[in-house]
């Protein structure tokens, strides 16, 4: 998956799988964790946003299920 590189807040990265609906985070302490389930508007407007860390605790965060990545 290609992550695009941000630093907004506590996320250093996001990319995004339109096949499978997976959206991918890396946060600054280098976890990582896929968010099932997530429409490609919401990659559109998270990866588009001025505020990609508000955009994300308030629209994502507690929204869709959370995997970590090993």
């Amino acid at each position: 998956m290609e992550m695009k590189q941000v630093n907004a807040g506590k996320l250093r990265a996001i990319g995004y799988d339109a096949a499978t609906r997976v959206l991918r985070v890396e946060f600054d302490d280098r976890r990582l964790l896929d968010y099932a389930g997530v429409p490609s508007e919401t990659w559109r407007r998270l990866s588009t946003s001025g505020s990609a860390w508000s955009y994300f605790r308030d629209n994502i965060e507690d929204e869709y299920a959370a995997r970590r990545v090993k």
